[in-house]
């Protein structure tokens, strides 16, 4: 972004709002560290500012052929106390909950590695794309820890308490088909291929209205926490707060005059 510059990242604007943010730290396997972190964190907070006709959806990967993120920096997190750590893990659920603040959907395309920090990141998207290459795990109980920035939380609801537990008492990586599976990923496919059909998929969400996506994915959330009745009730209110924006007018209207219709996200 313009006046903005980044050591870890690359963040490139596509056609029509779309955005894509590359963690880049290849040498690394693109770990995250601090610099990520907080770099990250600008960046969401950014594109969270934008109006519609700038931001569309946002799409998360990795810089290189082997790993998304495989993980937090071993290094960094070796030199931490109980203070520090507190700190550290705070830091990265507060930079992973920007992902469902956003308005906009965000997608994970996970090209290789997402092991510790990197499948937490890709958790706390709104879902999950991957290449056949690609391996999940949650490895923190082999270096003495848990996952900390969401993955015990996350992975539980994403895939159900006995999975997640498994995943995360032994450390073990799963494989894509694997992960398939087990519901934890949307959809494998080679790794050639992985950005070409996250774009496809962009492509449809953005045919739809997106003042209305970003309700839906708003309901989705914060009905997760609720009761059914009490989610009910917040998805009525969001369903009636919509009739307010000229976008509904568009949709019922093109859809009773048998055209395409043209939103203009407001």
């Amino acid at each position: 972004m313009a006046g903005f510059s980044y050591k870890t990242l690359l963040l490139e604007q596509k056609a029509n709002g779309v955005w894509l943010l590359t963690i880049n730290r290849p040498e690394a396997l693109n770990a995250l560290n601090s610099t990520v972190l907080e770099e990250m964190g600008e960046a969401l907070r950014q594109i969270g500012e934008m109006p519609y006709v700038d931001a569309r959806a946002l799409v998360i990967t990795g810089s290189g052929e082997k790993a998304f993120v495989a993980g937090a920096d071993i290094k960094e997190i070796n030199a931490l106390d109980e203070e520090k750590g507190m700190i550290f893990a705070q830091r990265g659920q507060s930079v992973f909950h920007e992902l469902t603040l956003l308005k906009i959907p965000v997608i994970a395309a996970v090209n290789g590695f997402a092991l510790g920090g990197g499948l937490e990141l890709a958790l706390g998207c709104d879902f999950i794309y991957a290449s056949e290459n690609a391996k999940f795990g949650l490895p923190e109980v082999s270096l003495g820890l848990i996952p900390g920035f969401g993955g015990t939380v996350r992975m539980a609801r994403a895939i159900g308490q006995r999975k997640a537990r498994e995943l995360t008492y032994t450390g073990n990586m799963i494989t894509a088909p694997e992960a398939l599976s087990y519901g934890l990923v949307n959809k494998v496919v080679p790794q050639a291929e992985l950005m070409a059909t996250v774009m496809k998929t962009v492509e449809a969400i953005l045919s739809k209205a997106p003042i209305a996506v970003g309700m839906a994915k708003r309901s989705i959330n914060q009905g997760w926490d609720l009761d059914v009745e009490e989610a009910m009730k917040n998805e009525a209110g969001i369903f009636a707060e919509l009739f307010n924006t000229e976008d509904v007018k568009e949709g019922t209207g093109a859809f009773i005059e048998k055209r395409k219709a043209a939103f203009k996200g407001q």
